[in-house]
């Protein structure tokens, strides 16, 4: 008896932009029930692929065959009509329809053809969300008011109102606590055995290891290795198929002694009332203070505290001596703090202009003459300090959508660079950064604290935390429940402060 095809065979798969070769002939096979991992650096050509998958977009060449049969997906209902899903990892949700509305969006079922059945729709969302183990979540709510984990779970639900026999998950754990990845990997476990193929993208190779069943690995538009078992090939060789270069987890060495001196940046009794409570902390030029907690420890809530996106109920925010205006964004750029958010794209870029204006945005009064902004020397400064960064490509004009995702970090950071900043507030710096990039963002962003910036960083990785920073806070529910040297700490350490924590001096 022949051998059952794969569910999904993609071969020789080629896509081209203007000035670029996204796809260079990649092959992809996924099998019914296994979870296959797609693994390169931002512009591998990962989500080219996906798109390709979900007739986003039409490749120049190559052939797709779902279930053994030859197939041409010409748009993204096609592609849903055979059974193939795809959550991306900007989850394409509409905000103020209600849940109910989203998961049935596009194929409302209706009465007499024309008038919509809500309470049908209502019962069949209720039944998808307890199928995905959240029955709390009420087919009526507005997607808006939803948090992200929750608004994952809709984007599940609508793939699942289909016939689904493929899903593509981009980045899903990526604005996860551990919690929500559990329960993301117990679904998905769920779905695999009823028969569902997985196409699983992320970052993270830990995660990987845990819910994969092989890997395909993309560099430069091409796929340098394909089928490989999940659990067991090195990381290592992972790595180094993914940058064509042995890449460890390597951080930048920490200075041989702490920085002395006084603070530049000061905290104390600050306190957010339901968020945070009083917080004294301290940041010397040269330092990098890290806050390692997990989701809902207040550690983004802290920064957009001191950088006066929210208002503290209580305490005293100092720069180089002088209290800032609480809840100011406008007195803590000027007194010289700057905010790389969480959510860049969202929160800090201009994703329709050129870098040059994302770079020189904070900074327009330099370059204002007369009431006219002098583009030669906007350009020329964002260049210099693009540049300074190491920013590819190198010019500035671009669009910055056209950027990956570290590289749009960069223009982040040149952004604060070129205002002069002294307090850098980085939420999240690496998220959605490839291994290669990360690398290069840690050591932009110890060179910079060597220079005399003082660092403030959060990140829900651990190991990003104790690997960059001099001195670890360790949050839990809100409040410090452990200060010490990085180096003291080990991640054990830090997870059982933070799961089961109490005050310690």
């Amino acid at each position: 008896m022949a051998p059952e095809p794969p569910l999904l065979s993609m071969s020789g798969i080629t896509k081209s932009f203007p000035g670029v070769r996204a796809l260079d002939g990649v092959d992809l096979d996924v099998q019914a029930g296994e979870v296959h991992c797609l693994l390169g650096q931002n512009g591998a050509g990962k989500s080219t692929l996906i798109k390709v998958l979900a007739g986003a977009h039409q490749p120049d060449t190559g052939t797709i065959h779902w279930r053994g049969d030859p197939v041409t997906l010409r748009s993204p209902i096609a592609a849903m009509r055979l059974g193939i899903a795809t959550i991306y990892q900007e989850l394409d949700l509409v905000e103020h329809l209600s849940v109910a509305e989203n998961v049935h969006l596009g194929h409302e079922p209706t009465a007499a053809g024309f008038v919509v059945r809500r309470k049908t729709a209502r019962t069949s969302t209720a039944r998808l969300l307890r199928r995905l183990g959240h029955p709390e979540i009420d087919p009526s709510s507005l997607v808006g008011e939803l948090s992200a984990a929750q608004q994952q779970i809709v984007s599940m639900a609508r793939a699942l109102s289909h016939d689904v026999r493929l899903i593509v998950m981009d980045e899903p754990s990526a604005a996860l606590d551990p919690d929500e990845v559990d329960n993301l990997f117990r679904i998905v476990g769920d779905l695999t055995a009823d028969g569902v193929a997985v196409v699983y993208i992320s970052h993270r190779l830990e995660e990987i290891r845990r819910i994969g069943d092989r890997v395909t690995v993309l560099k430069d538009g091409r796929a340098v290795a394909g089928g490989l078992p999940a659990k067991t090939t090195p990381t290592h060789d992972v790595v180094a198929l993914m940058t064509g270069r042995n890449v460890e987890y390597v951080f930048p060495e920490r200075p041989a002694s702490p920085p002395h001196g006084t603070p530049v940046l000061e905290v104390r009794g600050l306190a957010r009332q339901g968020e945070f409570e009083p917080l004294d902390l301290e940041v010397r030029a040269g330092e990098i203070v890290g806050l390692a907690g997990l989701v809902g420890s207040g550690r983004s809530e802290i920064l957009e505290t001191l950088y006066g996106a929210r208002r503290p109920t209580a305490g005293q925010v100092l720069v180089d001596g002088r209290p800032l205006r609480p809840g100011s964004v406008r007195a803590a750029v000027r007194a010289g703090l700057g905010l790389a958010p969480e959510e860049r794209k969202a929160q800090a870029l201009l994703m329709l202009e050129s870098v040059t204006r994302n770079v020189s945005i904070s900074s327009l009064s330099r370059f204002s003459r007369g009431g006219w902004i002098d583009r030669g020397a906007e350009r020329g400064a964002a260049r210099a300090t693009t540049r300074e960064l190491s920013l590819r490509p190198d010019n500035p004009a671009v669009p910055i959508r056209t950027l990956s995702g570290g590289n749009q970090q960069k223009a982040v950071l040149a952004r604060w660079l070129l205002r002069g900043c002294r307090v850098l507030l980085l939420d999240e710096p690496t998220r959605g950064v490839d291994v290669g990039a990360r690398a290069e963002l840690y050591a932009v962003v110890r060179r910079l604290a060597d220079e005399g910036l003082a660092v403030l960083l959060v990140s829900s990785e651990v190991p990003e935390v104790l690997g960059l920073a001099d001195r670890v806070l360790v949050l839990r529910e809100g409040r410090v429940v452990h200060t010490a040297p990085a180096r003291e700490l080990d991640e054990h350490r830090v997870l059982d402060l933070v799961m089961e924590g109490s005050p310690v001096s």
